[in-house]
């Protein structure tokens, strides 16, 4: 069986689509990267934004329109808390719901026979690297669900209680990976920060990362979004192994507190800013990313003016500014004053033009100097030869021309010429970096 996957919306959600992929392929069939092609679909949907839910109806409409033969998978937080939208959707069409999710690939092949352990899977970890939907970093979920009460948050609804992996085969899966030739994991849940805390025994992601960096010799790992009340000064430590990459992402939501509180965020702008500079002073070269969302419900024009200072004051590395958008079921959706939408548009784009200038600020402290890159992907070519994408250890982009066996290394890259969404390096053999 041909099949074609797709994922909207978090990491989360491409952790869970990767994790499919092998399955399938474990199970003899074959992964392709044209809908047209394929005779099963599987999207993995998101519902965080009315714009991701509309995205999964316009691929899913598009795909049948091209390949009406092509039996549609959807599952997801999309299809959980909304099925009634998607059922009205022409072809074949199967909703699969989260609680469902993992009998996903028998509802796929029913013939299907249990997975191979993960330690049998080396062969397959190898080949979704090398081609398909792999690149040289895998996501994986270590954690599901989320017992916060984010009054704009739909997560909750559609993923349910929190609950954690057991830490001994998050630590098999992230060798087999590495076994594999993976350089990078990044380890990823709807709410990472609670990891342990249904398992007992004092299970804390603390003591996951240091399983991980010790058991393991993945070359780097890296944390996926956190939130700031569930880390304290103390687990910044676990940064002086250089193979926890420099960069945390600690979502803010707003910089006002009025607007925290009405979000039912357990963090204030006090607690976040010592929260950040703890991170900056123990981790040399940080990357700090954040999310803010612009117009919730009474969200006035001084609360706006605090994010913005706020998010100045900061000087994040990159922000992830959101439209406020209501999602049936919350309590924000239920709340007075509901910011029109042409404010909501404008406040959003004074905070996206906001986070360009910060985040060409931070790329331009790199400039002249030299940092690992793990090299991704080629872009193209020129008179140089050939264009290579990839990430330094503090997740900045670089471009830079390369041989064709560039993939999947680290080399160190000296640094020029910062832009908003990258900067260009230099490929240096060791003894010059």
């Amino acid at each position: 069986m041909k099949v074609y996957l797709n994922s909207i919306g978090c990491r989360l959600n491409q952790s869970e689509i990767e994790t499919i992929g092998r399955q399938l392929l474990a199970q003899g069939h074959e992964i392709v990267s044209d809908p047209d092609l394929a005779d099963s679909v599987v999207i993995n949907t998101c519902a965080v934004t009315a714009g991701a839910a509309r995205d999964a109806r316009t691929q899913t409409r598009r795909i049948h329109k091209k390949n009406p033969a092509a039996n549609i998978f959807l599952t997801g937080c999309y299809v959980t808390i909304a099925p009634s939208e998607l059922e009205k959707l022409q072809g074949t069409i199967r909703l699969v719901p989260n609680k469902e999710k993992h009998h996903l690939i028998q509802i796929i092949d029913p013939s299907t026979n249990n997975k191979a352990p993960i330690f049998d899977q080396e062969p397959i970890l190898r080949e979704f690297l090398t081609g398909h939907m792999g690149n040289t970093r895998a996501f994986v979920k270590v954690q599901d669900g989320c017992d916060n009460k984010c009054t704009f948050c739909i997560t909750t609804v559609a993923r349910g209680e929190s609950w954690s992996r057991h830490l001994g085969n998050i630590v098999a899966e992230i060798q087999a990976l590495s076994s594999a030739g993976y350089q990078e994991v990044v380890l990823t849940g709807v709410h990472l920060g609670s990891y342990g805390k249904d398992l007992g025994n004092r299970t804390s992601l603390i003591e996951l990362v240091g399983a991980i960096l010790h058991y393991t010799d993945i070359a780097r790992l890296r944390l996926s979004s956190l939130e700031p009340w569930d880390i304290d000064a103390d687990f910044f430590s676990l940064w002086q192994n250089q193979r926890l990459q420099p960069h945390l992402h600690l979502p803010l939501q707003s910089g006002s507190d009025t607007v925290l509180r009405r979000m039912a965020r357990r963090t204030s702008r006090e607690s976040y800013r010592r929260l950040a500079l703890a991170a900056r002073g123990a981790i040399p070269d940080l990357n700090l990313s954040t999310d803010v969302i612009l117009g919730f419900p009474g969200e006035s024009e001084e609360d706006f003016n605090e994010s913005i200072e706020f998010v100045q004051e900061l000087d994040f590395a990159r922000i992830h500014a959101f439209t406020y958008s209501q999602r049936p079921g919350t309590a924000a959706a239920r709340m007075s004053n509901q910011i029109p939408k042409s404010i909501k548009k404008e406040r959003t784009s004074r905070m996206i033009e906001l986070g360009k200038k910060l985040s060409l600020t931070f790329h331009k402290r790199y400039e002249g100097k030299t940092r690992p890159v793990l090299w991704e992907s080629a872009i193209g070519a020129d008179q140089n030869g050939l264009r290579w994408a990839g990430y330094t250890d503090n997740y900045i982009r670089v471009k830079g021309n390369g041989p064709s066996d560039l993939f999947n290394s680290i080399t160190p890259a000296y640094l020029f010429n910062a832009e908003e969404d990258n900067i260009s390096g230099v490929l240096l053999q060791s003894d010059e970096a």
